[in-house]
């Protein structure tokens, strides 16, 4: 299926192993695709993505604030006389760097970083929207019609939660691929 992406679309697939590793997540979720095909500033997909609000730092801000309650964990800890930073400091003394990194969230500083089942749809659907429009490649706003399709993943939550219509957002990028 990969041979039929444009270098666009590869660079999204790319583009959200790289977002994952930014935001230390163990997983590529609908998310990092979302991230990265905004980071492509020039494409089809970003310009539709940008004008309805979606620019990287405000997707980042909303990802972060759904995924990580790590910092309302520590709080919470700290009410109760208990450090999570020296608690830290000792397990790793004891196990090693990172090795409460293990869960959800490993190192994703190296190695492969697998992509979550929904993000596997996403680009399965990216097939399935190219088909439709009767497109020879994969591009990358074949990607984001996935994502929008898809419909359930964080990428949506984060499109939804900012009050966007996601079926004029879907026409917008349709309308890309016609012109």
């Amino acid at each position: 299926m990969f041979e039929r992406f444009t270098s666009n679309a590869r660079e999204v697939v790319v583009g959200a192993q790289h977002e994952a590793r930014l935001l230390r997540h163990g997983s590529i979720g609908t998310e990092h695709l979302l991230l990265a095909l905004i980071a492509q500033s020039g494409t089809p997909a970003a310009q539709v993505l940008a004008r309805h609000g979606l620019t990287h730092p405000v997707v980042v801000e909303a990802v972060t604030a759904l995924v990580s309650n790590e910092d309302l964990d520590a709080e919470a800890l700290t009410t109760l006389g208990i450090d999570l930073d020296a608690v830290r400091d000792k397990v790793e003394a004891a196990f090693g760097p990172g090795a409460l990194d293990a869960g959800g969230r490993r190192n994703a500083s190296a190695g492969h970083i697998p992509f979550t089942p929904r993000a596997k749809k996403v680009l399965e659907l990216a097939l399935r929207e190219a088909i439709a429009l009767k497109s020879r490649s994969i591009t990358e706003v074949h990607i984001a019609l996935g994502l929008l399709r898809e419909g359930q993943g964080l990428a949506m939550k984060v499109v939804l939660d900012r009050g966007i219509d996601a079926v004029e957002l879907r026409r917008e990028l349709v309308a890309t691929q016609a012109a």
